[in-house]
């Protein structure tokens, strides 16, 4: 398939339920802000050794953002791509996708983490590790943070990842194999270029980023994770569907 295009006035329903979805729980994370609910530390994904760490934040941190910005973003993406997907796949197949990539972003960025801490923790003495796991949340509430390993471990643990960022990529990876060739229109520098090198230019910036570790908040390892998983997916449905694409 190298084109298609759905009616720019039509959302499918999976789309539209996410997008509503979303928008909900930023709202509600502002209005339970207001009255001393932290619903990000709640619903978003911790470390699994942190005491706030829950299974079910490997569901709901997909439908928690960081700001207006950060739902804005995603939801454009989700809309410009994932309404053609769903238009092809129909909403079943779509929300499959959806959520594996979004699930398996979220293992792929626990395992990074994981290896990070193990990595950091071997750095540092078991002592000091122990306060860091028993102080470190509150010293974070109080607007403070260790220095140097201490630090960078203290957040691992205690902050939250929230997005439906690796989902998205996932979604992004997928029009990018189903349209290799349509031709996209970037925003800065405004230049058109094919799906395909969008996907794979895109993918790189975020590997060396991820390897980089710039310290921009980003998780980089679980867009990588989204587009992983996605990819495997669509092999293992090419392999196993008679015409999937």
């Amino acid at each position: 398939m190298n084109n298609f295009r759905p009616s720019i006035n039509t959302i499918p329903p999976v789309v539209k339920n996410l997008i509503i979805i979303n928008a909900i729980m930023l709202l509600a994370t502002y209005v339970l802000e207001m009255r001393g609910i932290d619903l990000t530390k709640i619903l978003g994904l911790h470390y699994f050794a942190s005491p706030d760490f829950r299974p079910y934040q490997l569901v709901t941190h997909l439908f928690m953002h960081g700001g207006l910005m950060h739902l804005v973003f995603n939801m454009f993406a989700l809309w410009m791509f994932g309404r053609v997907l769903e238009s092809v796949w129909g909403p079943k197949r779509f929300f499959i996708y959806y959520f594996v990539t979004g699930l398996g972003a979220a293992v792929f960025y626990s395992l990074v983490n994981f290896i990070e801490f193990q990595y950091i923790a071997s750095r540092m003495s078991p002592e000091f590790v122990e306060k860091v796991v028993a102080n470190g949340a509150e010293i974070l509430k109080q607007g403070q943070n260790y220095t140097e390993l201490a630090g960078k471990l203290n957040l691992l643990l205690n902050v939250p990842t929230v997005g439906a960022s690796g989902a998205v990529f996932g979604v992004l990876l997928g029009f990018g194999m189903l349209f290799p060739n349509t031709q996209l229109m970037l925003l800065f520098p405004p230049i058109p270029i094919k799906a395909k090198y969008f996907v794979m230019g895109y993918g790189a910036i975020e590997l060396f980023s991820g390897i980089a570790n710039t310290g921009d908040n980003i998780a980089h390892f679980a867009h990588l994770g989204g587009m992983l998983f996605g990819f495997i997916l669509i092999k293992y449905w090419n392999k196993n569907t008679t015409h999937f694409y």
